[in-house]
């Protein structure tokens, strides 16, 4: 009989753990341990390093992440000690204990200026303290870990959590009209896609390659088409009006173009992406049930 693969998930609360956590019945020789917030804190190195030391994972996959990109340009040391430091620290157990490391990272490692689909290989220049954390993260992971595998996403949505899909419907029961801005382009992702490639990545003759890959649904759209396409589905009478980024002021800058080209992954592991929409379906059927 073959021994399962261990996998030990942080961040499990998370909306990208939440999704590992929802599809790992389909994987029966998966033997999954996910921690949560509330188990252990992800910054908490001794508590960590005894559940590799108890379990011997076969792979680390990291949810955990700060996410609140606005709160982050004053809350700069939580920042970096969850999307930097704590990912190393997390790198280094599971090269010290030779488990597979997965690490997810963003669009926001770009300046936004760009016009064409960033490739990994393109110069980065975060333009907020939370893009910079998770940049600094990256280094720091593949300085601790040469066989990490970090992932770089986009605007992710899920059935789980916080995120643009579930407040565009919430406001679309609580009001008539909502504004939304039109100017900032981007690729939608859905996390279960995300979820099910990475243990696709894992459970690959290949096994995880090492190094810094690209992943989102297929498509490239502005918050305005997307809150529209949410809207068509699921019959909203709510108004929607496109504004610029100027008339909706945040904290922390977003990058205008954040488009990511997915090539790498899909020709290292032979793999389709769904679009956006197709995907956004699944995501408001979960919701729906």
């Amino acid at each position: 009989m073959t021994a399962p693969i261990k996998i030990l998930v942080t961040g499990a609360s998370g909306q990208l753990g939440s999704e590992f956590k929802r599809i790992s019945g389909d994987y029966p020789l998966l033997l999954f341990t996910f921690l949560g917030r509330n188990e252990v804190s992800i910054t908490d190195t001794e508590s960590i390093e005894a559940l590799f030391i108890n379990h011997r994972f076969d792979y680390c996959i990291n949810c955990a992440a700060y996410t609140a990109v606005d709160k982050a340009e004053s809350d700069k040391e939580e920042a970096y000690a969850v999307n930097a430091f704590a990912a190393a620290m997390l790198a280094k157990i599971c090269y010290k204990y030779k488990a597979g490391f997965v690490h997810f990272s963003t669009d926001y490692v770009f300046n936004g200026n760009g016009n064409k689909p960033y490739q990994e290989t393109d110069a980065v220049g975060p333009v907020s303290v939370y893009g910079a954390s998770k940049l600094e993260g990256e280094r720091l992971v593949m300085q601790e870990n040469p066989n990490a595998v970090i992932i770089r996403t986009s605007w992710v949505f899920s059935s789980f959590g916080k995120n643009f899909v579930k407040t565009m419907i919430r406001l679309m029961q609580e009001k008539e009209q909502i504004k939304v801005v039109n100017d900032q382009l981007g690729c939608p992702t859905y996390a279960g896609d995300l979820a099910k490639v990475v243990l696709t990545m894992i459970c690959s003759s290949k096994g995880l390659v090492p190094g810094i890959y690209h992943y989102c649904n297929e498509g490239i759209t502005n918050w305005y088409s997307f809150a529209s396409a949410i809207k068509n589905k699921i019959n909203s009478s709510c108004e929607i009006l496109p504004i610029e980024t100027k008339a909706y002021p945040t904290a922390a800058k977003r990058p205008a173009y954040s488009v990511l080209d997915s090539s790498k992954i899909k020709n290292t592991y032979a793999i389709t992406i769904p679009s956006w929409q197709h995907s956004l379906d699944a995501c408001l059927n979960l919701l729906q049930s």
